[in-house]
Parts: C-alpha cells; structure tokens; sequence
C-alpha cells in the first residue's frame, strides 16, 4: 500500500487557496486599506486617516443611494419571497402541459439582465408601449413619466427585478416543495382545513429554512443592484442623479483615470456594513422562531 505524504492534500488544496487568497481575500482587505487613503487609479496616494468617511457624513448623494436601496429592499424582499413560492405551489402539480408554465416562468432568469433593462425601457418610454396603450385606453391624458421620475423610475426598476427573479426562487422553492409530506396536507383535508389554512400551517412552516434563504438572497441582491437602475436612467442614476444605488455611486467615484478610489473603497465598506445588518437580522429572526 502506497503511504500517503504529509503535504499530499495541502498540494490538492493549494490552487484552490491561491485562488481565493488573490482574488478574494487580499481584494477585500485591501479594500479597507484604501479606505483611509486618497488613492488615485495611477498612484497609490497618502493616508488619509478618517477623512473619506468623515466625508460620506455630509454626502447628500449617500443618504439618497441609501434610501433607494432600503427602499428597493423593502418591496423587493416581500414580494419575491411570497410570489415565488405561490408560483411554486400552482407549476408543482403534474398536469398536462405543466412543463411549458415551468419553462416559461424561468425563462427571464437565463435572459441577460441588460439586454432585459433595455426592453423594459422601451416599452416604459414616453413613446413606449405601455404609455401608448394606456392613452389608447384613456386612461391617461398624457404620458407618465416612469423613466425621468425619481420614484417613477425606481419602481420601474423593482418591477424589473421582481419579474425577473420570479423564475430563479420559484425553482428553489419546488425542491424544497418537494420535502413537505403530502401525508400532512391530506390529514388536514380530512379534519376540514382549507387550502389557505393548509397552506400558512403546513407549507409555509415546511419550506420555512427556504424561505429564510431567499429573504437573505433578496435582501443582499436588492442592496446591491446595478444593472437596473443604470441602463434605465442610461447611466446618469435618474433626475439630478437621485436614483443611484450605493454600487452607482461607487462606479461613480471609481472609474476614470481621475477616480478617487479611497473614497470609492470607503462607500464600499458602507455597503458591506448594510449588508450584513439585514442578514444578521433575519438568522435571529429565525432563531427567534424556531
């Protein structure tokens, strides 16, 4: 039998290691360290101490990214941790042609995120679908403003996200589904619960672990959104630049070769910090109930 050498699984692990030592961990603590620096793309700059974040105190671009994106988060997580699993509920039943719902449910999720935007803002136009339809109708006398209207163009954007995360937590919810006992949905019938009453005393207490997942994924994705907001204010974060997320502000200060990336760094351990909070709320949330 062939003796196995001391350095054998280090030598396996390694790769893996270098890999997540370069472009993890050394990313992210140097990320810290400029954060107390005036750091340029072309120099390294000086320390700085505290100044980047005595800044982000009295930076009104700051406090509006932020309520956008607790405001995103707030309509996101409700809606795209209940329909989901509603969804979930109606395609999990085997009926003829339950496939192709199936299909077309997830289809927006393996569309691109950009090319999606860009049709969302064309059909959310002044001169779009949507607005020509409605004055069609009547409904309206003229156009809404949905892409040059701060809270406009920002529920534009949560609706583009919640339909097109839909699909991605409605499969997840399907395999959690799928470890319900249909023995307990059966013995309620019997006893005379309704499906409403079947579905918040059994479903929901099954796929509960589930369901804490995605509120967790919403929430981190939600505070973290770009794609959204930048292609439907086409980059300039909406009127008067009110519409920008905390990671369009970071991409603000960052890019260029004049770019201040002390401070940009700094915006980013704000993100990381309300980031973490609605995580470490929702775990003892759950500890709490269970």
């Amino acid at each position: 039998m062939t003796r196995q050498r001391w350095f054998t699984p280090w030598l396996l692990v390694a790769p893996a290691a270098v890999w997540l030592m370069v472009f993890s961990v050394w990313p992210s603590i140097n990320t810290v360290i400029l954060s107390f620096t005036n750091a340029k793309p072309l120099g390294g700059g000086w320390f700085t101490g505290l100044d980047n974040y005595d800044r982000l105190l009295n930076d009104s671009q700051l406090v509006d990214a932020l309520i956008n994106s607790i405001v995103y988060m707030m309509i996101c997580l409700p809606l795209l941790t209940l329909l989901p699993l509603l969804m979930a509920i109606l395609v999990e039943k085997k009926l003829p042609g339950i496939t192709f719902f199936r299909t077309a449910f997830y289809t927006p999720v393996v569309a691109s995120a950009v090319v999606v935007a860009l049709i969302w803002g064309w059909l959310l136009d002044d001169r779009g679908m949507i607005n020509g339809f409605a004055q069609w109708l009547g409904v309206i006398g003229e156009p809404l403003p949905f892409l040059t209207d701060r809270w406009l163009l920002l529920l534009s954007a949560i609706s583009l996200t919640v339909w097109k995360g839909l699909g991605y937590y409605m499969i997840i919810y399907l395999s959690a589904l799928g470890n319900v006992r249909r023995e307990l949905h059966e013995a309620a019938a019997v006893d005379g619960a309704g499906p409403v009453r079947r579905f918040w005393s059994i479903t929901v207490p099954g796929v509960r672990n589930t369901m804490l997942l995605i509120s967790v994924l919403v929430s981190v994705s939600a505070l973290r959104v770009f794609s959204e907001l930048y292609v439907l204010s086409n980059g300039t974060g909406g009127p008067g630049g009110r519409d920008m997320s905390v990671v369009m502000l970071i991409q603000l200060y960052s890019r260029g070769l004049t770019g201040h990336l002390g401070y940009a760094s700094a915006l980013s351990i704000v993100l990381l910090v309300i980031t973490i909070g609605p995580m470490l709320l929702l775990l003892r949330l759950n500890r709490r109930g269970a």
